[in-house]
């Protein structure tokens, strides 16, 4: 009987190490990529079925745009890192410390740390709606909360920051030319010098399909989806680029640096591609959408940098999770989401079914996101199973009729 056990623990050392060669040891984790869970819908479900669907794609990183406390409260002890904001409307308010420190005590406090809140977006894309009071207040705001944050010891765990529209450039071609717009540049060194002092990342909004939209006679197709292209090289620091995004990524940089601001870390805050849009809306199909998304997904997989900053992971924010059918605007505006609201996929991003007791609620999208070899691997994973349980039942047989 010694012995048969024995031979039973080295099959199962050898089905081990067979997974293990065939890439199945687990589920990768994309550790760079977030996901923007926007909630301007009449039939989203509700936050505990979203916290579900976003396990089940393994990612852990997700931002809101308010501070809405069934979603702070169903994320409770769930580990994913949640990046909240403040809206707009409430921005000037805060430029008060005693109003600050009231709103974090609020709306911040009563949920961390159960809730891993680990940062906070002070308004959004504040600098294309041509408000003067935003733009002029958002600094004080910052500092408000940032000095609340100090005052309940919260500081050292949740950042404070602001995301950009990419308007907020002058010129962005070739990405060493970037130089923000003349009439920021006020604000922008005092948003910049609060940000090297807090050690928070920069965020950009950047979204290579507005690019393409607006001329896609000359911006070829493949460079904006990640598609094999022949790419550009910048002609002054001789880098070169195979995709739009990582160029508007690092146009930002070069702009930063143009007033006085180096080693800033920049993070796409909102990136994606429509599923469906208006006539003039050009390359906004749910083809076009699965590419981009799915090309994206590939190249976080990798957890690379920019040709600028190679060996810094870029980190990513797609948008959306969902299709919301509320947003104002064309149509592309309702139709960013990878799903449905009742949890079916707008289309397919290279994300498997994993699920063995998925939720009904969520029963279409229980899915993880697995890089390209775990998915091919799938016949592998059967195969071992298959030789692990022959090799078992011909040791089974062959004690028997030895010891008769």
């Amino acid at each position: 009987m010694e012995a048969f056990l024995h031979k039973i623990a080295i099959l199962h050392t050898f089905l081990g190490f067979f997974l293990l060669l065939s890439g199945f040891g687990s589920v990768r984790k994309i550790e760079s990529l977030g996901i923007n869970y926007g909630q301007v819908g009449n039939n989203l479900p509700p936050p505990g079925e979203v916290l579900e669907l976003l396990h089940s794609l393994r990612i852990t990183k997700a931002r809101i745009y308010d501070t809405n406390p069934h979603v702070l409260s169903a994320f409770a002890n769930s580990n994913v890192e949640l990046m909240v904001t403040v809206e707009n409307q409430v921005l000037t308010t805060l430029m008060d410390q005693q109003q600050a420190l009231q709103w974090v005590g609020t709306h911040i406090r009563p949920y961390f740390p159960a809730t891993r809140i680990t940062g906070i977006a002070v308004g959004n894309e504040l600098f294309t709606g041509g408000d003067m009071t935003l733009i002029t207040n958002v600094v004080p705001a910052m500092m408000s909360i940032r000095a609340a944050l100090v005052k309940l010891g919260l500081d050292q765990y949740i950042q404070v920051t602001t995301p950009h529209s990419l308007a907020v450039l002058a010129a962005s071609y070739p990405p060493s030319a970037g130089t923000f717009q003349s009439g920021l540049t006020g604000v922008m060194t005092q948003i910049l010098k609060f940000l090297a002092d807090t050690k928070a990342p920069f965020l950009i909004n950047a979204y290579p399909y507005f690019a393409y939209k607006d001329d896609p006679n000359r911006i070829p197709i493949d460079y904006v989806l990640f598609n094999r292209n022949p790419g550009m090289v910048d002609p002054y620091t001789k880098l070169h680029y195979d995709n739009m995004l990582y160029a508007q990524v690092d146009a930002v940089i070069f702009a930063m640096a143009r007033l006085g601001f180096q080693g800033i870390e920049v993070r796409v805050s909102e990136t994606g591609w429509p599923s469906k849009g208006d006539p003039d809306e050009i390359g906004s199909t749910v083809q076009n959408a699965g590419i981009y998304n799915r090309n994206l997904m590939r190249r976080q997989l990798k957890n690379e940098g920019t040709p600028l900053r190679p060996t810094a992971r870029l980190e990513v924010y797609v948008f959306a999770l969902f299709n919301e059918d509320m947003k104002p605007g064309p149509t592309s505006e309702r139709n960013y989401g990878l799903f449905q609201p009742d949890g079916t996929m707008v289309y397919n991003v290279g994300i498997s079914a994993l699920s063995s007791t998925p939720s009904t609620s969520t029963s279409s999208a229980t899915i993880s996101l697995t890089s390209n070899a775990a998915q091919e691997g799938m016949g592998y994973k059967s195969l071992a199973y298959s030789i692990f349980l022959y090799l078992l039942v011909f040791i089974v047989f062959y004690e028997k009729t030895r010891n008769c």
